[in-house]
């Protein structure tokens, strides 16, 4: 190799060394300038759920297995919905109206979607498992309209269970969040007298 060949390859690699590194101080002085975005999949602070639902998904009252518990990071560790103790059988319903956006299996799993109506934009999205659908992609449900039934399948509960989840976009949420309070409260009903 010639001497001014061996100076003009070492002349281009200091070229481009000392491009990339300007495009590296660049970027380390504006990354801290821009507005930072909400990560996909974690709820920005003070996301707000509208209480649109009115029956539980199963059962009258179900035992809250396991709550929801949001990952710090999109890719992290956590708990992206509800589980609802239920026995393999049990009707699944539509805790709020809307239409049928899912409806087959996913990993093995029946899986339902209800894109909630009047929920906003992105709309809010109810997801159900396992379940054994009784809809298909596009149908109307009210509140209380059955979805399917509890599929028997392996599940991450303890107990057979109802995983029931809320999404906005890409951003999951508190499905609890869905329900009003007096849906919320333990205790049975008592019948007053009207005098």
């Amino acid at each position: 190799m010639s001497q001014s060949h061996e100076r003009t390859t070492r002349r281009r690699t200091g070229t481009w060394l000392a491009l990339l590194l300007c495009l590296t101080a660049t970027l380390l002085t504006t990354a801290g300038t821009t507005a930072p975005l909400a990560a996909p999949g974690v709820p920005p602070p003070g996301e707000s759920v509208p209480a649109v639902g009115r029956v539980w998904p199963v059962g009258l009252r179900p035992s809250v297995v396991r709550t929801w518990d949001p990952p710090p990071t999109p890719y992290a560790r956590g708990h992206r919905g509800v589980d609802l103790s239920a026995p393999p059988g049990s009707p699944v319903r539509a805790v709020a109206p809307g239409r049928v956006s899912f409806a087959g299996r996913v990993a093995g799993r029946g899986v339902i979607a209800v894109e909630l109506a009047d929920t906003g934009d992105p709309p809010l999205r109810t997801t159900y498992e396992p379940v054994q659908a009784s809809l298909k992609k596009g149908d109307e449900v009210t509140a209380g309209t059955v979805l399917g039934t509890l599929e028997a399948s392996p599940s991450h509960c303890p107990t057979p269970c109802l995983h029931w989840g809320l999404r906005r976009g890409e951003t999951y949420l508190d499905p609890l969040s869905l329900l009003p309070p007096w849906l919320l409260r333990r205790g049975p009903s008592r019948l007053l007298p009207l005098t």
